[in-house]
């Protein structure tokens, strides 16, 4: 890989803090104070640490989701969506399977939720594939589909009559995702995050799957020239990329909230295809892309506090980042970086 293409990225950080600070300043506030707080809340105490790399846990999924997508020329906006379906059956998995050991209830559900997400995004897969519909508006009207869909059925069929909000059962905890330090609400998913890092780079650049996923997404008449079928992969990688997003949800539902509620919003779903186009949809650039977006959402309230600034910063910042990465062309300019 190029320099520049990590190079870019991290100038890209850095010019919009700077535009961040700016405006800050602008606005007769202490850039001090509120960088400080911005870096306190996500870093400065054991709790802060661990909380942010909660938050970076789906990220990381939902991430390695879109880049996935990307490298066979897909862009998969259903990302949140496919969460949701993966959300949705890992609750229903872990709440009405009963009597089963912890070791065989946990993965039953985390599969669960891989497979929710997987059938929901291999579906705009295989409608791109077969009618040429394009996955962009499909995975739209997916996304409102499953959150419609996860609303109703957790106000109806899927409702605990107990609860004094609309929510599902509480899953049972032999479908708990252990904590992975004790007091605190980080737990294995993100070890498991991790994991998938290192699954999908091998996926990708190990196995004849890869290869093709990677071909068609360079060129497709090239592929198809090559004998790939076109099919097969825009279905496989839409259903890899859904499974992850699913496994994000699943890991939201039994490793954090241990029920599914109405009022759920994550949000982690549209934030992938920032954090994906940050990583240059490289699977180990996701994790730095992600402990990023995940310090700056994590360490905002805090900024708030100390500085007594919006916290509508963050959003202004992150969106910066975003047009930085989509046009390196500026961020040259700006350092007097020659093209390689």
């Amino acid at each position: 890989m190029r320099y520049q293409e990590f190079v870019i990225p991290l100038l890209s950080i850095v010019t919009s803090l700077i535009i961040g600070a700016i405006i800050i300043h602008l606005s007769g506030l202490n850039v001090f104070r509120a960088y400080q707080g911005l870096w306190q809340g996500a870093f400065g105490k054991p709790r802060a640490i661990a909380e942010t790399f909660v938050i970076t846990t789906p990220y990381i999924l939902t991430g390695l989701a879109v880049a996935f997508g990307f490298k066979c020329g897909l862009f998969n906006i259903g990302v949140e969506g496919q969460l949701y379906a993966g959300a949705v059956s890992a609750a229903f998995i872990g709440y009405a399977l009963r009597g089963l050991p912890h070791f065989v209830h946990l993965p039953i559900a985390i599969i669960a939720g891989i497979a929710g997400g997987a059938v929901w995004g291999a579906i705009p897969g295989y409608l791109k594939a077969k009618t040429g519909g394009h996955e962009v508006i499909n995975t739209i009207m997916m996304n409102h589909i499953m959150i419609k869909l996860t609303d109703y059925l957790v106000k109806n069929p899927m409702h605990d009559t107990t609860a004094s909000i609309p929510r599902t059962p509480y899953i049972l905890d032999t479908a708990y995702l252990p904590k992975l330090i004790p007091g605190f609400r980080l737990h294995w998913g993100f070890i498991i995050a991790l994991a998938a890092v290192f699954l999908i780079y091998f996926v990708l650049y190990k196995t004849t799957t890869g290869f093709e996923i990677r071909t068609v997404g360079l060129n497709q008449n090239a592929a198809r020239y090559a004998g790939m079928n076109i099919t097969r992969n825009f279905v496989i990688a839409m259903a890899i990329s859904g499974g992850l997003a699913g496994m994000a949800g699943a890991n939201e539902v039994l490793g954090l909230n241990y029920n599914l509620p109405a009022a759920f919003i994550s949000g982690y779903g549209f934030d992938a295809i920032a954090i994906a186009l940050l990583a240059k949809s490289n699977p180990f650039g996701i994790i730095p892309s992600a402990i990023l977006w995940a310090a700056l959402r994590n360490g905002a309230g805090l900024m708030q506090i100390r500085a007594d600034i919006s916290i509508d910063l963050i959003n202004i910042i992150q969106a910066f980042v975003i047009m930085f990465i989509a046009a390196p062309t500026i961020v040259r300019w700006i350092y007097r970086i020659k093209t390689d």
